[in-house]
């Protein structure tokens, strides 16, 4: 249950055409109550741009502008500049864009708007596959995943790109991990990238994909939340690169088998590929934990 005192104006119409059980779409709902009005999206070719309505019509309440899949961090470069020139100082510009226009077509814009330091919000909502055009495997499709691409014994044998660590490397003044299984911490993160005017702020948000991860549609949340409590996907945030702060600590975690077994795109794994990447996420945990080491542990509800 979110909090009430939490934001609860929605910008988003119940009428949009997502997929039964959606995490993007939750995504979204959760972003936009923590930014307001004054907001105004880019969003390039991904699911999103299908989810929101075709044209004159549309979901959401703020201001859209659709470009190409590549394009995402320059046009939202773009769209920053022509406000200030207008004296719009108010209104927060934010790229959403899917892991296929952030880990792979569009890096190569995100990361030069970013060098720049550019003043919007960049978001990717991480469905962990090219979903859109028919579940095919992205740089952020973690080890182990049936994809059409990665089908049968030819299941992705290369890690999930470390999108945070490479953004971060930018030395941005903010990059977070935020998850739809915990709204408050998220609505948080997006209003403190929200309140952080003056330089590129980078959000990293776990969105479920019951069609593509063939889970059952009412089961988006708890997927979500087992991503965090197995330590699959860690909740973190990172100031200037180099100071970082982690969010959730379950103590003990559960074992990421727990996560990975209740998904139809890792029935194949044997007990020894669980062990494989069970090794591969207390690697990544323990750097984390070092990096972190420094810094004080915050736990979000």
């Amino acid at each position: 249950m979110i909090h009430s005192s939490l934001p609860r104006t929605d910008y988003m119409s119940s009428g949009h055409v997502g997929c039964p059980g959606c995490g993007a779409t939750v995504a979204m709902k959760f972003a936009l109550r923590a930014l307001g009005e004054k907001t105004m999206l880019v969003i390039p070719a991904c699911c999103w741009a299908i989810i929101a309505g075709s044209h004159p019509q549309t979901s959401l309440k703020v201001p859209v502008l659709h470009t190409a899949f590549a394009t995402a961090g320059a046009a939202a470069s773009g769209l920053r500049a022509a406000l200030d020139m207008k004296g719009d100082t108010e209104t927060t510009v934010v790229a959403w864009a899917g892991d296929g226009g952030t880990f792979d077509i569009g890096f190569q814009a995100l990361s030069g708007a970013v060098e720049r330091n550019e003043d919007f919000i960049y978001v990717c909502y991480d469905n962990e596959a090219y979903m859109n055009t028919g579940v095919q495997r992205s740089s952020s499709t973690p080890f182990g995943t049936r994809t059409t691409t990665t089908p049968g014994a030819s299941w992705k044998h290369t890690r999930k790109k470390n999108i945070v660590e490479a953004l971060a490397a930018h030395r941005i003044p903010y990059a977070a991990t935020a998850s739809i299984a915990f709204p408050e911490d998220m609505i948080r993160k997006f209003e403190r990238a929200r309140d952080l005017k003056g330089g590129s702020r980078f959000i990293h948000v776990y969105a479920t994909c019951p069609t593509g991860w063939r889970v059952p549609t009412d089961q988006c949340i708890k997927i979500a939340r087992l991503a965090v409590q197995t330590h699959a996907f860690p909740l973190y945030e990172v100031e200037d690169g180099v100071r970082y702060t982690l969010n959730y600590d379950s103590g003990t975690p559960r074992p990421v088998k727990d996560y990975l077994s209740v998904q139809g795109r890792f029935k194949h794994l044997t007990d020894a590929d669980y062990t494989t990447i069970q090794a591969m996420v207390d690697e990544d945990r323990m750097l984390l934990a070092r990096k972190a080491a420094a810094g004080p542990l915050q736990a979000c509800v």
